[in-house]
């Protein structure tokens, strides 16, 4: 194909591209990623667009208060369209973004809800939202994954779900805690659980995110539960699994990571919950010493 511009080629990535290879959900996230692109590059000829002008986008995005992360999604969908088109769809030129810096991401951030805080949130949030923390912290799930959920994906006779459009591509039944089954039966009981989504809104359409997101962040307010974000509650899950003795294999599984290593970005122990570790010391430790002091005089 030839590229008039910049938008063409975006265009033309998300049908023959992100559309036929990426999940679902993925091709979705694409879509807003590359409008958001097109307002600012869309008109432009590719070869018109050089490192200058995307670090400059690239600063733009980080004053408006978009985090690392996100702009370097942005910057990476931008640099996959350039490198499609000079490998695949022979465009000569070269892939710009490949000069550009990505952002600095901090991956260290250790936020788990503990017990008393997590009665303080579940009290301070309206009623609906109240069962999607419980199912968050009992399923370990995304919030996509939450408001994308729909009742034939649920077995209530069997106490599992089945999830279908994941961003690993895969299929997965998994099984349902009492908790997180609680609140399933407590809303099939209240509506239609044979079709729809589980977690509707008030018109029984999928809730919008960013309305969620508004909501949640007003009950941590509420509650005074600081600086913790709706993804941390599947951190909680992970680190409530590893400090309840579940071996990393299983809570690999359940989180649904490519390999056990991935898990201990989740598995964050709490100091108390070490402690019988280092006490294991106090054992060993008077034989020790004896021994030590035993040699120091010979």
């Amino acid at each position: 194909p030839v590229f008039a511009n910049f938008q063409e080629l975006m265009d033309w990535y998300l049908q023959h591209y992100s559309a036929v290879n990426k999940a679902p959900l993925t091709y979705r996230r694409d879509i807003g990623i590359a409008g958001k692109l097109c307002k600012e590059f869309g008109k432009y000829t590719l070869s018109a667009i050089g490192p200058r002008r995307i670090s400059l986008y690239k600063e733009a995005r980080r004053e408006a208060g978009l985090s690392p992360r996100s702009i370097n999604y942005e910057l990476t969908l931008m640099s996959h369209a350039f490198t499609l088109a000079i490998r695949e769809w022979e465009w000569d030129g070269d892939n710009p973004v490949k000069k550009v810096s990505r952002e600095k991401v901090r991956n260290h951030i250790i936020r788990w809800l503990t017990d008393e805080e997590e009665q303080r949130l579940l009290a301070a949030s309206l009623a609906w939202l109240r069962e999607i923390i419980v199912f968050a912290i009992n399923t370990g799930l995304r919030k996509s994954e939450i408001l994308n959920l729909q009742w034939p994906q649920v077995d209530l006779s069997r106490k599992t779900f089945t999830l279908l459009q994941q961003k690993n591509g895969d299929v997965d039944t998994l099984p349902l805690n009492r908790k997180a089954f609680d609140v399933l039966s407590a809303r099939a009981r209240s509506g239609d659980c044979k079709e729809g989504y589980v977690f509707p809104s008030m018109t029984g359409t999928r809730r919008i995110a960013s309305n969620v997101h508004k909501r949640f962040r007003a009950a941590c307010d509420r509650a005074e539960v600081k600086t913790f974000r709706f993804h941390d509650m599947r951190h909680t899950f992970a680190t409530r699994l590893v400090r309840a003795g579940v071996d990393l294999y299983r809570v690999q599984k359940l989180m649904r990571l490519k390999t056990v290593a991935m898990v201990m970005r989740y598995a964050h122990h709490e100091t108390e919950s070490l402690r019988p570790g280092v006490e294991e010391l106090d054992r060993v430790g008077t034989s020790t010493v004896t021994h030590w002091h035993k040699i120091g005089t010979v």
